[in-house]
């Protein structure tokens, strides 16, 4: 079948950095689902990955985590879907990517995909949206209030592709008075659309900006990018006994600043459960086609804002480009072989 993978780690402005290459179709078995893949999407883990996967001893790394497609096989073990299905969702990091023709995925992560959006949309929501929905409600625990500032949240970066899904959680899902960041006309309108009570500049500084919203400090913080740079203004600005998730990868920041108000941080990645097959993992399939639902009854919609092309090496190569130039908006597509 035909793939897009590499063998040497490395920048995205190699010929060889991603190539079309033949490999051998996978066989469904056990939990596993065999999915012929109709559209895919790039996010910063892809190229992430791309720079730091080790050289294989055989054969190529083979990319991708967002999918949509179509049950082709299922393994003996399967419960919850059959041939022809059509399904959506985020692979994990220790298997085969979504870059290929057909992609074997184990069925407890995989949610039915929305009916009424097409392949390329559905594919543009699922890493973000478990990214979004875990660390809201699952590590913020934003149903629990804060003591002060509990029914206000500042989401960083609320144009990328998990503040988009988590800005349109947020409104759907809670009453919570929802502070975004963005830098441009565009992205402001963008987050303004997509439910955003007030928009402030992360090119700025933000404890200022949130204090002259009158609205009080916020209980919550989700940021998504550029935490470790925005860190000292977020404990500026959060709730005594407030939360923080940071989304992105931070690197090494110091935690310091936050002891005297008791802020909690919660460490996250949206790949433990599938990496780690935790009992708890089928949660994400679980999600998934609870924002399906959400999707179909017009209360949250898909952040594809550009589809290139077919997905291929020349395609994805400009894919992972514009990821790593840190101006996107919402997600990059790609569908068809």
């Amino acid at each position: 079948m035909k793939a897009v993978g590499f063998k040497t780690p490395g920048s995205i402005d190699r010929e060889d950095a991603l190539l079309d290459v033949m490999v051998d179709k996978p066989t469904a078995m056990g939990r596993d689902l065999l999915v012929k893949i109709h559209a895919v999407s790039v996010n910063p883990a892809d190229a992430a990955a791309r720079k730091m996967q080790p050289e294989p001893a055989q054969g190529y790394n083979i990319l991708g985590y967002d999918a949509s497609g179509i049950v082709e096989a299922v393994g003996s073990d399967v419960q919850g879907f059959n041939v022809g299905d059509a399904v959506y969702y985020s692979g994990t990091i220790d298997r085969p990517g979504t870059n290929a023709e057909f992609h074997l995925v184990d069925e407890r992560i995989v949610g039915h995909k929305p009916s009424r959006i097409s392949h390329a949309e559905a594919a543009a929501l699922p890493l973000t949206t478990l990214a979004a929905w875990e660390a809201l409600f699952d590590r913020l625990e934003i149903s629990r209030p804060t003591p002060e500032g509990g029914n206000v949240i500042l989401v960083v970066g609320g144009s990328g592709g998990v503040g988009t899904i988590a800005v349109q959680l947020l409104r759907a899902l809670t009453d919570m008075t929802i502070i975004s960041t963005a830098s441009t006309p565009e992205t402001n309108a963008w987050v303004t659309e997509l439910g955003a009570h007030h928009v402030i500049n992360h090119r700025e500084p933000l404890a200022a900006q949130v204090a002259a919203l009158n609205i009080g400090a916020p209980g919550f913080v989700l940021s998504t990018n550029g935490t470790a740079k925005h860190l000292p203004e977020i404990a500026a600005l959060v709730a005594p006994q407030g939360r923080l998730c940071p989304v992105d990868a931070a690197g090494l920041v110091d935690l310091q600043p936050f002891g005297m108000k008791s802020v909690s941080i919660h460490n996250f990645t949206m790949f433990t459960r599938p990496l780690f097959r935790t009992p708890d993992m089928n949660v994400q399939g679980d999600i998934l086609s609870e924002v399906a639902k959400l999707v179909d009854d017009g209360k949250v919609k898909s952040t594809v804002t550009d589809v290139l092309g077919k997905i291929n090496a020349e395609t994805l190569r400009k894919a992972h480009a514009q990821i790593e130039s840190g101006k996107t908006r919402g997600k990059i597509v790609l569908e068809g072989f």
